[in-house]
C-alpha cells in the first residue's frame, strides 16, 4: 500500500468506510499525497494529455470564442478571463494570443486562474510569464467572479467527486470504500437505503450524483446571470443522463483500478451535461448546448484556422498540425471529437453564442 492508501485505511478503521466523494477529493487534493498536490501529470510524460496540449488552434478558437462573447455583451470596458483548472496554463496562453484579434478585447481583460495546486501554479506563472498578462489565482471559484465575466473550463467538472448509490431490492444505498479482509480498499454498501433517492431502476443500477459539479455550474450560472458573460464547460460525457458507474483511474496514459494506488492515479467521471444543463438554468442563466467538440470546433472556423496556420508552415508542422487538428475532431464512442462535449451558460439577453448554431457548420469534408 502506498502512503495515501495506508492513511486511508487507518481513517477508515478510525471513522467508517468512506464515500466514493470523500474518497475522490483526498485522492487528489489531499496536502501531502494528493494527486494535483505533488506533480504535473499532463503531457506524454504525464498520466493524460488535454487538448490544449495537442493542438494551438484549439485554444486559439476558444480565444476568439471569447473575443465573440466580450463583443456580444457591448464589450464592457472591464471583464475578467476566468479559467477553472488551467492545467500548465496552455490554454490560456493560446487564449490570450488570439484575444488580439478583436481590437479592445485584449485590453478589457483581467486574467484569474482559479487552481489550488501549488505545483501547477508554478508551471502556469512560468507560461504566462512571456504574456503581457498579470495572472491572478483563487482558490475557489467564487473567489475570482467579481463584475462581468467569461468563464472557461475545459476537463474541470470531470475531475470534481461525486457520490455513487446502487439500487438494491430495499432501495438505494451508498457505494462506500471501506476494508475488505486483509485490510486493502475495497467497495462495499451502506447498511440503509436512502430515502432521499426516489428514481426507478433495475436492481444493480448505479446513480452518480455530481453534487460539486452541479455546484460549480450553478456558481457561475448565477455570476453571469446577473452580472453579464458567460461559463464555457469543455468535457467528456454524455449529452444525456442516465445511470451507470463512470469512475475511472488513468495512469502513464492507461486505465488502472481506481483504488490500488490512491494519489498517484488520477481520477475522474464522465460529466451528465444534462444536469449540467439543466443546473444552469435554475441559477437564471441561459443554457446553449450541449454539443459535440467536434460540431462546436467546426463551427468556430477550425478548417480555416488550420488552413491558414499550414500555408505558413513547413511539411513537417503541417503533418503534426494535421495530427493534432483530427484527434480534436475524430469520431467514435471514445474519440474527443465525440465523447467530449461543449456546454455555455450565458446571461439571458446574449444571442446564440458562437458555436452552437449547428445550422451555419462549415463542410465537413
Amino acid at each position: 500500500m502506498n502512503p495515501l492508501a495506508q492513511e486511508l485505511a487507518e481513517l477508515i478503521r478510525q471513522e467508517g468506510p468512506l464515500g466514493v466523494s470523500r474518497y475522490m477529493a483526498l485522492c487528489l487534493g489531499h496536502p501531502r499525497h494528493g494527486y494535483y498536490m505533488k506533480q504535473d501529470p499532463f503531457g506524454a510524460d504525464g498520466d493524460f494529455t488535454t487538448a490544449p496540449e495537442i493542438s494551438q488552434v484549439f485554444g486559439e478558437l476558444i480565444g476568439l470564442w471569447a473575443a465573440s462573447v466580450w463583443q456580444a455583451m457591448g464589450m464592457p470596458a472591464s471583464v475578467r478571463l476566468i479559467e477553472l483548472g488551467p492545467g500548465r496554463g496552455t490554454l490560456m496562453q493560446d487564449m490570450l494570443r488570439a484575444a488580439g484579434a478583436l481590437p479592445g478585447f485584449r485590453d478589457a481583460l483581467s486574467v484569474h486562474l482559479v487552481e489550488t495546486s501549488p505545483v501547477l501554479r508554478e508551471r502556469q506563472r512560468g507560461t504566462l510569464a512571456a504574456s503581457d498578462a498579470t495572472p491572478h489565482w483563487h482558490d475557489r471559484i467564487e473567489q475570482a467572479l467579481e463584475g462581468p465575466a467569461i468563464v472557461i473550463a475545459n476537463e474541470f467538472l470531470d475531475a470534481l467527486p461525486l457520490d455513487q448509490f446502487v439500487r438494491t431490492p430495499e432501495g438505494w444505498r451508498e457505494r462506500l470504500v471501506g476494508l475488505d479482509g486483509e485490510g486493502r480498499l475495497a467497495f462495499g454498501l451502506s447498511g440503509e437505503p436512502d430515502a432521499s433517492l426516489a428514481m426507478t431502476a433495475p436492481a444493480g443500477s448505479l446513480f452518480e450524483h455530481p453534487a460539486a459539479a452541479l455546484e460549480a455550474v450553478t456558481i457561475v450560472a448565477r455570476h453571469v446571470a446577473a452580472e453579464g458573460g458567460a461559463g464555457l464547460f469543455i468535457d467528456y460525457g454524455p449529452a444525456r443522463s442516465g445511470f451507470g458507474d463512470t469512475l475511472q483511474a488513468l495512469k502513464r496514459h492507461a486505465f488502472v483500478d481506481v483504488l490500488a494506488e490512491p494519489g498517484d492515479a488520477d481520477l475522474t467521471v464522465h460529466v451528465d451535461f444534462a444536469r449540467m444543463a439543466q443546473a444552469g438554468l435554475a441559477a437564471g442563466a441561459a443554457a446553449h448546448g450541449a454539443v459535440s467538440q467536434r460540431d462546436f470546433l467546426l463551427a468556430l472556423g477550425l478548417q480555416q484556422r488550420f488552413e491558414a496556420l499550414c500555408r505558413r508552415a513547413t511539411p513537417a508542422q503541417v503533418e503534426t498540425l494535421a495530427g493534432g487538428v483530427g484527434r480534436l475532431i475524430e469520431t467514435g464512442p471514445t474519440a474527443m471529437g465525440e465523447l467530449f462535449k461543449v456546454l455555455a451558460v450565458a446571461e439571458r439577453n446574449l444571442p446564440l453564442l458562437p458555436g452552437f448554431d449547428l445550422h451555419r457548420l462549415p463542410e465537413q469534408g
